[in-house]
């Protein structure tokens, strides 16, 4: 069940770096970005390694409980993943994939409370992309606020 939940997990990894890859060398570099945005070699084993822990995560809770409402949670804030990368990278719309970053942070938060309940563990191992995602949303902020026209 961990490897379905690894192709699952994988499969949004792999939309959200088409969706990245095509404007990640050019859109974006244009952009004026805040003096704290990390190097753009951090990005991959940053998100390899969030999307490992949030496929074990979802696999402990699916294990105990099947599908229910915290798989529900997840699967929707999964999806709020994927289209932030299509928003503003696809999209070019800093601005509406703030919105999107604001939903995802709080579709964690509500996905790490439903986990709670049927595996401490996996509320644990959602907390480094919790961060991880509060901090996109800091600056993708910087990023509308430094480029009003974006």
């Amino acid at each position: 069940m961990l490897a379905v939940w690894l192709v699952i997990v994988g499969g949004v990894a792999f939309a959200g770096s088409v969706a990245t890859s095509s404007s990640v060398t050019t859109w974006y570099r244009g952009l004026n970005k805040p003096v704290y945005n990390p190097p753009r070699w951090l990005f991959m084993p940053v998100w390899t390694f969030l999307y490992i822990l949030m496929a074990i995560s979802v696999w402990l809770v699916s294990a105990v409980h099947g599908s229910g409402p915290a798989v529900a949670w997840f699967l929707f804030q999964l999806t709020l993943n994927m289209a932030w990368s299509l928003i503003f990278f696809a999209g070019h719309n800093p601005r509406a994939a703030m919105v999107t970053l604001f939903c995802l942070d709080a579709a964690i938060v509500a996905t790490m409370v439903s986990f709670y309940q049927y595996s401490p563990l996996a509320t644990w191992l959602m907390f480094p992309y919790l961060a991880w995602c509060c901090f996109a949303s800091f600056l993708n902020m910087e990023i509308v606020r430094l480029n009003p026209t974006a």
